[in-house]
């Protein structure tokens, strides 16, 4: 009796990875599959939720759900995931350490995150475009239009869910986009240079700095590089602005949707 409970443990083992040609499916051949979302479940709070929360709703990284019920395909999400995304922190997902089989789980445990109804979003988007356009164009491009400071927003739509969006709003501080990273670089003659960190190695350090200008600075000719727990983007509380109209700016920021994108920034 031992032997046979082991033969068949062997058998569920063996027929859980997939073959090649299964994981080159265009859809997630595990959709659907309880215990693949159980297993996909616990592999995403282990790889995942550091980044993008375990709502899967975003924290530094975008957010899941949106992505999904905007329409991010399986084949997408899958070639993200594998071959990460330049320029993030998002990895690439070695077979080494990650099988085809497991990012297939991943992302059924994350579609049931998205099978309930999506957040309502309500608010006067045309009086959204206004106070953007206001406060925020300044440092946030749009369409090709704004200030550099800030992550392009052209597609936040189909990153970030509108609570998501809030709370950023609310307290730019709670997280930095990779590429935001507020800075401070002390100078041997004591001169303080804000900005925003682009890249660094162990010899050179390159900012954006307020001016917008990118400027690289090599770390022998600095007494310091502090990083910074305060963003550049003020926090808008409700006396700077109104739960009202901050349900119209959200309202706004939610129909900017681009191209089918996990970077999402």
């Amino acid at each position: 009796m031992r032997l046979r409970v082991f033969a068949v443990a062997m058998l569920w083992l063996l027929g859980s990875e997939l073959s090649p040609a299964q994981s080159q499916r265009a859809g997630n051949p595990l959709e659907g599959n309880s215990d693949a979302a159980r297993r996909g479940a616990l592999l995403y709070r282990a790889r995942c939720a550091g980044c993008h929360g375990l709502d899967g709703r975003g924290v530094s990284g975008p957010d899941l759900t949106a992505l999904l019920a905007a329409g991010l395909s399986d084949a997408r999400f899958f070639t993200t995931a594998r071959n990460g995304v330049a320029g993030t922190e998002m990895p690439r997902f070695i077979p080494e350490q990650t099988t085809d089989t497991q990012i297939w789980e991943i992302l059924t445990h994350l579609r049931t995150l998205t099978s309930g109804s999506a957040e309502a979003v309500q608010g006067n988007a045309e009086n959204g475009a206004r106070l953007f356009q206001a406060n925020c164009l300044g440092c946030h491009i749009v369409n090709g239009r704004g200030g550099r400071l800030g992550p392009n927003l052209s597609r936040i739509g189909s990153a970030r869910s509108p609570s998501a969006l809030t709370a950023k709003i609310r307290n730019p501080n709670r997280s930095f986009v990779t590429g935001y990273r507020p800075v401070t670089l002390v100078t041997p003659d004591g001169r303080r240079v804000r900005g925003l960190k682009k890249n660094e190695d162990a010899f050179t350090i390159q900012i954006m700095e307020m001016t917008e200008r990118i400027q690289g600075y090599p770390k022998k000719d600095l007494r310091e590089v502090i990083s910074e727990q305060r963003s550049p983007m003020p926090a808008f509380a409700a006396e700077r602005i109104n739960d009202r109209d901050l349900e119209d700016l959200v309202s706004y920021l939610m129909k900017l949707r681009g191209t089918d994108s996990v970077s999402g920034q």
